[in-house]
């Protein structure tokens, strides 16, 4: 699987999705407390027109605080209009940054993910491919990518059956890839999906 090309896919996807969104539905609260569907979409955008140095700048400006110097640079992007941030996610599909240290999963899981937060609370359906929602979660569940919570997956089993996948061992927590991308990065809505004995562990872990 051609990662980066399966990442401009879905960039394009959702570009087309956001641009007829009314202006209600875009100051609609997103799944990241934080953020509405329209700053998540600027934090999309952020990585394809934010270069590496200013990012680097925003973090030590925040004290070393990488979430904090996120939401800055995010705020700031989000001033622009909406259907603007629409073209710049979509012209820059393509693109092949990805975070040092890290491969082509990071900014796959990024907007697969972002794309749940915006689309869950607005009650829009996306059905993940199937080699593009195990590799994301694989990537999840098996690399320290600072995205799950410390410790919240620990001494549990992951199963999606809808794409064939099992991680660890322990109470199980299973149901649809979608669901767990939520649950293992911290998003409480995922656990509506997912059954099993450790579903109340990892509810507890996360909230």
């Amino acid at each position: 699987m051609d990662v980066f090309a399966e990442i401009a896919v879905e960039r394009r996807a959702l570009a087309d999705e956001l641009t007829s969104l009314t202006p209600q539905q875009r100051s609609t609260q997103s799944l990241c407390s934080a953020w509405t569907v329209h700053d998540v979409l600027a934090h999309l955008v952020m990585p394809l027109e934010v270069s590496l140095p200013r990012v680097v700048l925003a973090v030590l400006v925040a004290g070393g605080n990488f979430d904090r110097a996120n939401q800055r640079v995010t705020r700031t992007l989000a001033r622009r209009p909406f259907g603007e941030l629409c073209r710049a996610l979509r012209e820059g599909a393509d693109s092949r940054f990805t975070p040092p240290g890290a491969g082509p999963q990071a900014p796959l899981v990024d907007v697969l993910v972002h794309r749940a937060d915006i689309r869950r609370p607005l009650g829009l359906r996306h059905e993940i491919p199937a080699p593009r929602a195990r590799s994301a979660l694989e990537f999840l569940v098996t690399s320290p990518s600072g995205l799950v919570p410390r410790g919240a997956l620990s001494g549990l089993r992951l199963t999606a059956q809808d794409v064939g996948f099992a991680h660890g061992d322990g109470p199980e927590v299973s149901g649809p890839v979608d669901a767990l991308l939520l649950a293992v990065t911290g998003r409480t809505a995922g656990l509506e999906d997912l059954t099993g004995e450790g579903v109340d562990l990892l509810r507890a872990r996360i909230a």
